[in-house]
């Protein structure tokens, strides 16, 4: 018999990490950060709860940090076999493992002349760059729809799971004792709603399923709802003459603000002089979108193509990239016209907070937030109406107009969990919820219950046979 053990995403929606052992094989699913407090991150320092070096090839679903960022540790802890994931994942993964690597270094820098002062031990970053080149030789990349073997006994398919893009849902084809079983992991499933990206794939058999939960209480707002309330403040910032800035995730968020921006200055609704994207990362991450076009849904490709080069650039002329921290600074004499998309999502870091400075306290500015801002963020601190901004040792008035849109979801919601769920056939496969809260998880699972499903919740390190 087959055996999965959960050893992340249980207690929550980081450091997914799910080992599967066949009688020939061990495949890890996904290797996450931990990400949150920082409690919850010092998880990420602690050793991994199985034999590294007995593991013969890694999976991957998709590139965000908290599905890939534990990956060079891996190897850095003496995994030497290949991860095995899209083509457009392990170009996104280039992207995220060097920032991730920057960050940490420079992170850890600062710790440790903390620690120096306090006559502490000095610490290491959890991995370096060059932990992360030797992942990134590792990958390989796959099309949704080829069926390879990733080990002996164990095949894998990619399906498109329309999340980010590259963001795959997972078959897992195990044959033993001269029978084939198959394990189906959701990945993230996407918002159908969302820009660019095509809906889910529809699957309909499985002997097991691991389903993500992260929004099973809840279901998003109406896009239709949210592109009006965006339009508005659009329009309601121009009137007013100001600078408007969108702090924003540089992976899948950014390019739908700009396609949406996009549709509105194709409808001539869009009055702004420039559209700055000053995130180099965001950047990066846009040009590698351009790139997979091939995996955008018929409607929003059909748009971009109207134009003879068929890109965001040329769909948002007045886009413009600030790569450079001299360009960057140059936003900063801009008193009007202009709409700032940078980093972070959820304002902790990045350019975004170089610019509150400048144009928080402006009564004509606009904030824009398109996306969830955890308790105890400086962009939560905005939601919930501060009165003051502190970067560093400054305290800037806010003045703006804060705006807060609900409906743009890389995330599949309650309703569309299970209407996906709902295309498996008879007999159900066996059930597991993961990368979700305990809220979600528990409401999922009793929504599912009313339609027939016995859904499992699985606690840190449970293990499952099949």
């Amino acid at each position: 018999m087959a055996k999965l053990t959960f050893y992340g995403a249980t207690d929550g929606v980081t450091g997914s990490a799910y080992l599967l052992e066949t009688e020939r094989a061990t495949i890890l699913l996904e290797c996450g950060l931990y990400q949150g407090s920082r409690e919850e991150e010092e998880a990420n320092n602690e050793p991994f709860p199985f034999a590294v070096n007995k593991i013969d090839a890694v999976v991957l679903s998709h590139a965000h940090l908290d599905h890939s960022g534990r990956l060079p540790k891996l190897i850095a802890d003496g995994y030497s076999g290949r991860l095995y994931m899209t083509y457009a994942t392990s170009e996104l993964l280039e992207i995220m493992l060097k920032d991730a690597a920057s960050l940490q270094q420079r992170d850890t820098e600062w710790e440790n002349k903390r620690r120096r002062r306090a006559g502490k031990k000095e610490i290491e970053p959890l991995y370096d760059i060059d932990d992360v080149e030797t992942a990134l030789a590792s990958c390989d990349g796959f099309a949704y729809g080829q069926r390879h073997e990733v080990a002996e006994g164990v095949d894998v398919c990619f399906r498109d799971a329309g999340h980010i893009l590259g963001s795959s849902i997972v078959e897992v084809f195990i044959n033993e004792a001269g029978a084939e079983k198959k394990l189906v992991f959701s990945g993230d499933l996407g918002n159908s709603y969302a820009a660019l990206l095509r809906d889910p794939e529809i699957v309909t058999e499985a002997d097991v399923l691991l389903l993500e939960s992260t929004y099973g209480d809840r279901n998003h707002r109406p896009m239709d709802e949210t592109l009006e309330e965006f339009e508005n403040i659009i329009e309601q910032a121009s009137a007013s003459g100001g600078n408007i800035m969108i702090p924003s995730f540089a992976v899948g968020r950014t390019q739908e603000i700009i396609f949406r921006l996009g549709e509105l200055y194709q409808k001539g609704k869009l009055r702004h002089q420039a559209v700055y994207l000053d995130s180099p990362m965001a950047i990066a991450v846009t040009e590698v979108y351009h790139r997979y076009q091939n995996v955008y849904n018929s409607e929003d490709a059909a748009a971009l193509q109207r134009d003879k080069y068929g890109s965001l650039h040329t769909f948002l002329p007045v886009l413009r990239y600030s790569t450079s921290t001299e360009e960057s600074m140059a936003l900063n004499k801009v008193e009007a016209g202009a709409i700032i998309i940078a980093g972070s999502g959820m304002c902790t870091g990045g350019r975004i907070r170089h610019h509150f400075k400048h144009n928080l306290w402006r009564r004509n500015a606009h904030v824009i937030i398109v996306g969830y801002q955890a308790i105890g963020t400086p962009g939560r601190a905005l939601v919930d109406g501060a009165k003051v901004y502190r970067i560093g040792g400054d305290k800037v008035a806010v003045n703006a107009s804060i705006h807060t849109l609900g409906g743009f979801s890389a995330h599949a919601s309650q309703s569309q969990l299970i209407d996906w769920v709902n295309h498996f056939k008879q007999p159900h496969p066996k059930l597991f919820l993961v990368h979700g809260e305990a809220e979600a998880k528990l409401e999922l699972q009793r929504k599912l219950a009313e339609q027939g499903w016995s859904a499992n919740i699985p606690g840190s390190a449970e293990s499952a046979s099949f």
